[in-house]
């Protein structure tokens, strides 16, 4: 299994992948035609997103990790952010996610990005576990929401 950056290709991968992480992570169904418009738009411009994928041996993707970039005013750098997170279910316990999370801290270094954060759904204790294993910790930080009516 390699990790390389996705291209417009892998769109309809990227588009399945999402729809199950949605459902599988906060049991919530995400509208296929508008993860089109969201995922291409960051595949055609990495100032939105960037997106990898993990392939097999026939480039065929079976999972993939999406990071987005946060300005710091305080540290003058981008923390970077793990948007989305899927591997298929029967590629899961093989050490594959720490493969994807290699290649967003590889492009992360690279970029002098500050730190990787990610977001977990409270309830998805399976997905906490699985990233505190390859070395994520709680933060100091609170996420908060204001919904716009």
């Amino acid at each position: 299994m390699e990790v390389r950056k996705a291209d417009l290709s892998d769109l309809p991968d990227l588009i399945e992948f999402t729809v199950e992480e949605a459902r599988e992570a906060e049991d919530v169904v995400k509208v296929p035609e508008t993860l089109e418009r969201g995922i291409s738009a960051a595949l055609n411009d990495s100032s939105i997103a960037t997106y990898w994928v993990l392939v097999d041996e026939n480039d065929c993707p079976c999972g993939n990790v999406s990071a987005v970039q946060e300005w710091s005013d305080w540290n003058a750098g981008y923390y970077w952010w793990i948007q989305s997170m899927y591997i298929k279910p029967e590629f899961r316990g093989q050490g594959l996610m720490a493969k994807l999370i290699n290649a967003v801290e590889e492009e992360m270094s690279r970029q002098g990005g500050l730190e990787l954060r990610i977001y977990v759904h409270k309830n998805n204790a399976i997905a906490k576990r699985a990233y505190e294993k390859i070395g994520f910790n709680d933060s100091n930080y609170k996420m908060m929401s204001l919904p716009v009516s």
